[in-house]
């Protein structure tokens, strides 16, 4: 049964934060890497580009904890369907936000030239192409109608604007005692407090999400196999 419900949106802290979930033994955690490692999961997935609704118990199958899109989009259907799971909202200075964010949605080169891909990369490149029709009722949620997914985003007041209404929202809607407002440079004791855990002897794993990115690419490019950086976190 999931426990953990992340409600940030991408490039928050949500890498750094599913590293430390699964380090205080609250995984396996739904990352969009599970996508990107499973391109079959796609199907789960699928249903919410037409409305409908999704099956938490087949989309979170074997996972305890979620954090990052597409899962964190959903944080209102799985807090229902999961009453007794808690809330983190990560956060981050919105600005900063907005330029790792804009990089994130307009990058390409991960989908080009599929053709030239090991076959194990080919497939998870394609899995995330089967997913854009998501991705973009996701974004449009958050950024109006006219918004789809590699789109480059100019306007950064309305994004920040969109920002500050996506906390606000989760922020209201949750009582105190079942939302973590947390920054990842905050490190392990909000984080353990809120859990009832203890922090463990070691750093909060911060895993840089664009350069962790680019750097699994460019490795998985040259081994031919899809690789996760939460392999080198355990």
């Amino acid at each position: 049964m999931l426990q953990i419900i992340g409600a940030g949106l991408p490039r928050t802290g949500t890498t750094s934060t599913r590293a430390a979930l699964e380090r205080l033994g609250f995984g396996p955690c739904y990352h969009m890497f599970e996508i990107i490692t499973h391109p079959d999961h796609v199907d789960r997935w699928l249903p919410a580009a037409t409305g409908r609704p999704l099956d938490w118990s087949r989309v979170l199958d074997g996972y305890q904890a979620t954090q990052d899109w597409p899962a964190s989009h959903f944080w209102r259907e799985q807090a229902a369907t999961f009453p007794e799971a808690k809330v983190v909202l990560t956060v981050r200075d919105p600005h900063a936000w907005f330029v790792s964010f804009r990089v994130l949605v307009t990058r390409r080169a991960a989908t080009d030239h599929q053709e030239e891909l090991p076959e194990q990369l080919a497939a998870a490149m394609e899995g995330m192409r089967r997913l854009t029709p998501v991705l973009d009722v996701l974004g449009r949620s958050l950024f109006g109608p006219d918004w789809h997914f590699g789109m480059d985003m100019v306007d950064e007041e309305a994004a920040v604007a969109a920002f500050h209404r996506h906390v606000a929202a989760v922020t209201e809607s949750l009582p105190a005692h079942r939302l973590l407002v947390f920054d990842v440079r905050q490190g392990w004791r909000p984080l353990c407090a809120f859990l009832g855990v203890a922090p463990p002897d070691e750093p909060f794993p911060h895993l840089n999400d664009s350069q962790s990115m680019q750097r699994h690419f460019e490795q998985m490019r040259a081994t031919g196999r899809v690789v996760s950086p939460f392999e080198r976190t355990g």
